[in-house]
């Protein structure tokens, strides 16, 4: 789950923090790092650095974070993507601090600079961590990619400029295929012909995560006169995330999924969470008829731009007999491989960046057994010195003689319930919920959002220094910005920024009750 700590003379740093969604298990719940061991060794780290933003790198943090209470460091699009999870949680976000890619920060014995590399989210970067006499690359995951879609290409030369360093601490998920991942100029091409053949309606559906294939997909369906909606709340909230950094100013005007049933079905088409068989996601409701604002009928198409992870078959297969039910048209990358393309180097990745940097040794990371061994195996023929392949718990010291395995620490899955909101009172910032606020709005949608009518009802079971007044202004400016098209997803835009807001103007945070209410403006007599 990505939970690396680096440490130089007592003094530890964390490299990502992130956590898997066990569909294994009843509940679908998430599963993070178990802290335990670190608790015992004292290395509670000073310093959390984001290498970007997927939720296996930074899902956990929401929920680990507050036993630690240190500066956490990410690129723009990672530090949103966090902000948001805090403000859901209740949590602090001034520990969180951007920084661009390309620039280096110090802590402690540290010295840290963030070096741009393609992956499938921007902003993915390397990390050069120089301490003592030692330099380390942790790649976090990458490839090389030509055409990213979003942002430039890897600079070859700012890697050579690197050489030679001491380890590189690299990406096995994909060592064992030949060859070189595809780029997404590829992919997009490749769906921008599978759309153009498809006749009913379209539902396409990919990582939330991943921009460039969201932007490849809004341009195809612009090109083959289709209207773009959003469906699933992961989509919705990486894509207003990315357009607030100006991502996606060229993605066409969205259309909300509730104005679906007024176009044509050769008119549609939808981006939508669920690759994956997510039993909670919008694909899976589209598949059982039970979305709220489109339902699929024969004749139109489901295109999967993903790739099964492994120990999600069982799931995608039951979500594909269910569209098939429907009669719905399939098209996955077993069938037109091109629609998808890994985020993750193969050989010929590996051997170009190791060729840039010129390791002495290596330490191969991510995937399976298998997949690390294929990395080692690499390595050993470039001349990379590869003696261990890690396992979770291993403690490894690097030093003049190289890589050892020190002590092997055996980790505890840590299970969490998905709705469970992170409660660990006294530990570095998390706030306790005190009391209750009840809070009860009528609203009428304007043509840009929304606007509150008549009073706002506050009910607070303390005694609160809330302002009442600079509260109510603020609320008025954000339902004016909030595009929603019910009082259900009103609610679940609201509920957030409501959170962050109190979270930032009340010294002790109560349990939140949000009831909103409908009401023609012409009702309203003030």
């Amino acid at each position: 789950m990505n939970l690396s700590l680096y440490g130089h003379e007592g003094h530890w740093i964390a490299v990502d923090c992130g956590m898997m969604i066990r569909q294994d298990l009843p509940g679908s719940p998430l599963q993070v790092p178990d802290l335990a061991t670190l608790e015992t060794l004292d290395n509670a780290p000073a310093a959390l650095i984001i290498t970007h933003g997927h939720e296996d790198h930074i899902g956990a943090a929401a929920w680990l974070w507050p036993r630690w209470g240190c500066p956490i460091h990410a690129t723009p699009l990672a530090a949103g993507l966090l902000r948001a999870k805090f403000a859901e949680r209740g949590l602090r976000q001034d520990a969180i601090r951007v920084i661009e890619p390309g620039e280096a920060l110090e802590d402690g014995p540290f010295t840290l600079r963030y070096l741009p590399l393609t992956h499938s989210i921007p902003e993915s970067c390397a990390l050069l961590i120089a301490a003592g006499s030692h330099r380390v690359l942790h790649t976090g995951d990458w490839k090389l990619d030509p055409e990213p879609l979003i942002g430039p290409p890897v600079d070859a030369e700012t890697y050579r400029a690197l050489a030679p360093v001491d380890l590189v601490v690299g990406d096995s998920t994909n060592a064992p295929l030949p060859g070189h991942s595809r780029s997404e100029g590829e992919v997009a091409r490749a769906l921008e012909t599978a759309i153009g053949d498809c006749r009913g309606r379209v539902v396409v559906s990919c990582f939330a995560s991943n921009l460039a294939r969201v932007l490849a997909v809004g341009r195809a369906a612009a090109r083959c006169g289709r209207r773009v909606s959003l469906m699933g709340r992961s989509m919705e909230r990486m894509v207003g995330v990315a357009r607030g950094l100006g991502y996606l100013d060229d993605l066409p005007p969205l259309v909300p999924s509730g104005d679906l049933g007024y176009l044509p079905p050769e008119e549609v088409l939808v981006i939508a969470t669920g690759s994956q068989g997510e039993p909670r996601a919008a694909l899976s409701r589209l598949a059982q008829g039970r979305h709220p604002h489109l339902e699929l009928a024969p004749g139109d198409s489901v295109i999967f731009s993903s790739r099964a992870i492994p120990g999600n078959e069982r799931l995608i297969e039951r979500l594909k007999r269910g569209l098939e039910r429907l009669g719905v048209t399939l098209l996955d990358d077993e069938q037109a491989p091109a629609i998808h393309a890994s985020g993750h180097p193969a050989q010929d990745e590996l051997a170009r960046l190791y060729d840039w940097v010129q390791p002495t040794h290596l330490l191969p990371v991510h995937g399976e057994s298998r997949h690390q061994r294929a990395h080692q195996a690499l390595a050993e023929r470039q001349g990379i010195q590869a003696p261990l392949i890690p396992r979770n718990g291993d403690l490894i010291r690097l030093d003049a003689e190289g890589l050892h395995r020190e002590a092997h620490h055996p980790q505890t899955p840590r299970i969490i319930d998905q709705d469970a909101v992170a409660r660990l009172p006294g530990l570095g910032g998390q706030r306790d919920r005190h009391g209750h606020l009840h809070l009860a709005l009528t609203v009428t949608a304007t043509e840009g959002g929304w606007a509150r009518i008549g009073r706002l009802l506050l009910d607070a079971s303390e005694a609160s220094p809330l302002d009442e007044t600079a509260f109510s202004d603020w609320l008025d400016d954000c339902l004016d910005e909030i595009h929603a098209d019910s009082l259900a997803d009103l609610n679940l835009a609201l509920r957030p920024r409501l959170l962050a807001w109190l979270g930032d103007h009340l010294h002790r945070l109560p349990e939140i009750h949000l009831q909103i209410l409908a009401a023609e403006a012409e009702a309203s007599t003030g």
